[in-house]
């Protein structure tokens, strides 16, 4: 959380929700195809080192692989975040075990479900074997009601089908629909789909944004998560998303301009609350590929310029920050966030621990 301290002394604490975290396994033991897995990993440090403050860049090492334990430490100890929800993809033609480490953040989630929400993800080429896999996830992971509520949709991710690479798939097609009809028969109503910033080496417009637009229309009851907001499609979202009530859009990478690109961020989300209003925008850091102790600082800090306001008529209010930083997520998940804050764990020890060495 983030705690504020007013001028009247008056202390107000903000609680924050980061609605797309990853635990990765991306070590070279972990390599299927080693130039594509090191490829891609190597894209998401690129990503990372071009934007993140010196201080809190990590060395490539531990980059491939950090672990449980300093996810909790940079996320929720030194981080801010009350609440992580992890957003899975397998890239199993790049690695022999999946890339999203489900397994070790499934462990986090069923040990401790208030602080850990886990989804699962479903490839629609993997016909009914992805389905019984999906139904297993929900069984052994759905300790809470708010846990296995949302499928990560990663539509550029590479497969092998019938002896040929199939180099990605389509939300609106046929059996992408067959999915989200039985994800909806698990109890899944959330679906987050990537399309935004391509990662080498995918193909960039397997991450279209434009097949939203149907699947938000033909799904009227489930919602829509597109995260990165499309970029760099921003265009393209906000008008799918401004008459299809059912979008929301994710902030992740979006965030992270905001240091070394401010006019650029403000800009982003000056269009988002001008289409989208203040209700369905979420914030997220994408860690690892960035900090989200130095993306909430900033954010908590920022303000949106005066031509930016006077454009788009719009204001980037505390009260607007909330519904960003937790609000927003903690309805869509139906996440009980009271409880969580009202909880004595053992991040809220080693929190107050850290805090007690702070004013030492």
């Amino acid at each position: 959380m983030i705690v504020i301290e007013y001028k009247s002394g008056r202390r107000e604490e903000i609680p924050v929700i980061d609605y797309h975290a990853h635990i990765w396994k991306a070590g070279e033991s972990n390599w299927l195809r080693p130039e594509l897995a090191k490829g891609w990993i190597s894209c998401f440090y690129d990503y990372q080192t071009a934007l993140t403050p010196d201080e809190y860049k990590m060395d490539f090492e531990t980059f491939k692989y950090y672990g449980h334990e300093k996810f909790i430490e940079d996320v929720m100890i030194n981080g801010y975040v009350d609440v992580a929800i992890t957003q899975p993809q397998y890239l199993l033609y790049f690695y022999k075990k999946p890339f999203g480490n489900t397994e070790e953040f499934g462990k986090l989630a069923v040990e401790n479900p208030y602080r850990f929400v886990i989804g699962t993800r479903f490839d629609p080429r993997d016909g009914e074997e992805g389905k019984r896999q999906l139904e297993e996830d929900v069984r052994k992971y759905r300790v809470k009601p708010w846990q296995m509520r949302h499928v990560k949709l990663y539509t550029a991710e590479w497969k092998e089908v019938d002896g040929k690479l199939s180099r990605g798939w389509r939300l609106d097609s046929k059996e992408a629909y067959e999915f989200l009809e039985f994800s909806k028969s698990l109890g899944i109503n959330i679906f987050v789909a990537h399309k935004g910033p391509t990662v080498w080496p995918l193909d960039k417009d397997s991450f279209d944004v434009k097949d939203v637009d149907a699947v938000a229309s033909s799904f009227p009851e489930l919602k829509f998560v597109v995260t990165h907001v499309g970029l760099p499609r921003l265009d393209d979202f906000c008008w799918i998303a401004t008459q299809e009530k059912n979008v929301y859009g994710g902030l992740a990478v979006a965030s992270a301009f905001i240091r070394k690109r401010p006019k650029y961020f403000a800009s982003i989300i000056g269009e988002l609350l001008f289409w989208l209003g203040e209700d369905r925008v979420l914030w997220g850091s994408d860690y690892a590929i960035w900090n989200p102790k130095w993306l909430i600082e900033d954010f908590m800090k920022f303000e949106l310029p005066e031509e930016i306001k006077r454009e788009y008529g719009v204001e980037l209010t505390l009260d607007t920050k909330k519904k960003l930083l937790y609000q927003n997520a903690s309805k869509l998940w139906d996440i009980p966030l009271e409880e969580v804050m009202r909880r004595e764990d053992d991040i809220t020890r080693r929190r107050n621990l850290l805090h007690v060495k702070m004013e030492g």
